[in-house]
C-alpha cells in the first residue's frame, strides 16, 4: 500500500532533498525539478539564477532625427551591418537630386541606388522611405548653421538681434529653394501622424541652433517662449515661400523681415498683450508689460 502524504523539500547544497521528519513518497519518486526558467546546466548540476535586474537604456550623445546618426556605433563589432547602412546613406544622398523631378518617393531612392551602382532591391529594406528622405535633406540643410557657427559670428556681430535672426532663417530657407516645386509634398509627408515626432524634433533642434548662432545661449524661464515665437515665424515664412513667385523669393524675405520685426516691436507686442488682458478683465496689463520686457530687453 502506497502512503500518500505532503512532503516538504529543502535545499541541500545545490539540490532539493526531503526535510527531516517528513515521509518520502513511495515508488522512488524523485524531488520536483527546479523551475526551468531559473535552471541552467552547470557541470551537470542545476543552479538557481536570480532574475536580471532592469537596465535603463542610455545614449552617449543626444538623439537626433537624422536616420543615419549613430550608424558607426550601431555597427560596432558588425562590419557587415555598418557597410550596409553606409550604402543606404549613399543611396539617400544620391537620391536627393532626383527629388526635383520624382518627388520624395521610392522612385527617387531607386534612381539614387542606380547612381551609386547598387541594386535597387536595397530600397525595399529601408523603413519610412519617403519620410526618411525628407529628414535626410532637412538634416543636411541644418549643417551649415551648425558647422559654420564661428564664421557666422563675425558676419552677424554688427547686426541687431532681429536682423541676425532674419539672416539665419533666410540662410536656412534659401537651401530648399531648388526643391521648392516638391516642397509641399515634403511638408505633407512630415505632417502624417507617424512622422510628426521626428518632424517636431528636427524643427526644435533647428530653432535652437538659430538662437544659439544669433548669440542667445540662455537657459532661463523665457527659453521656451523665445523658441516658440521663432518657430512660429519660421513655419509661416516656410509656407509663404511656397506661394511666392517673385524673383529670388524677394517677397518672402520682405515677409520674413516684417514678421521678425513685429515680434521685436515691443511697443506693439506688449500693448496688444495688455489690451487682451484688459479685455478679459484680468487687470494684469502692467504684469504683461513687465513679463515681455524681461523676454525682450528694451520694451517700455
Amino acid at each position: 500500500m502506497k502512503i500518500k502524504s505532503s512532503v516538504r523539500y529543502q535545499f541541500n547544497g545545490d539540490r532539493l532533498a526531503p526535510q527531516k521528519g517528513t515521509m518520502r513518497p513511495s515508488g522512488g519518486d524523485s524531488p520536483p525539478p527546479l523551475c526551468p526558467r531559473f535552471q541552467i546546466p552547470h557541470r551537470g548540476r542545476g543552479i538557481d539564477i536570480p532574475p536580471r535586474p532592469f537596465q535603463r537604456r542610455t545614449s552617449a550623445s543626444p538623439a537626433s532625427a537624422d536616420p543615419f546618426r549613430g550608424t558607426v556605433a550601431a555597427a560596432e563589432g558588425d562590419p557587415g551591418r555598418g557597410k550596409y547602412e553606409e550604402t543606404q546613406a549613399r543611396v539617400f544622398i544620391a537620391a536627393l537630386p532626383h527629388t526635383a523631378r520624382l518627388g520624395w518617393t521610392e522612385s527617387a531612392l531607386i534612381a539614387g541606388a542606380r547612381d551609386v551602382g547598387v541594386s535597387p532591391a536595397i530600397v525595399g529594406s529601408i523603413p519610412r522611405k519617403d519620410a526618411a528622405l525628407v529628414e535626410v535633406i532637412k538634416s543636411r540643410f541644418a549643417s551649415p548653421i551648425i558647422d559654420q557657427r564661428d564664421e557666422l559670428k563675425n558676419e552677424l556681430k554688427d547686426l541687431t538681434l532681429s536682423d541676425r535672426l532674419t539672416k539665419l532663417i533666410r540662410i536656412r530657407l534659401e537651401m530648399q529653394a531648388p526643391y521648392i516645386a516638391k516642397w509641399p509634398q515634403a511638408l505633407s509627408i512630415q505632417a502624417q501622424p507617424a512622422n510628426l515626432p521626428n518632424n517636431f524634433k528636427q524643427r526644435a533642434e533647428l530653432i535652437d541652433e538659430i538662437w544659439h548662432a544669433a548669440g542667445d545661449s540662455g537657459s532661463d524661464f523665457d527659453w521656451y517662449l523665445k523658441r516658440t515665437i521663432l518657430g512660429g515665424i519660421y513655419s509661416t515664412t516656410e509656407v509663404y515661400m511656397l506661394t511666392d513667385h517673385s524673383p529670388d523669393f524677394r517677397d518672402t524675405w520682405v515677409f520674413l523681415d516684417r514678421r521678425v520685426k513685429d515680434a521685436f516691436d515691443l511697443q506693439k507686442t506688449v500693448q496688444e498683450a495688455a489690451y487682451l488682458a484688459e479685455a478679459v478683465g484680468a487687470g494684469v496689463g502692467n504684469t504683461v508689460k513687465g513679463f515681455m520686457a524681461g523676454i525682450f530687453p528694451g520694451s517700455k
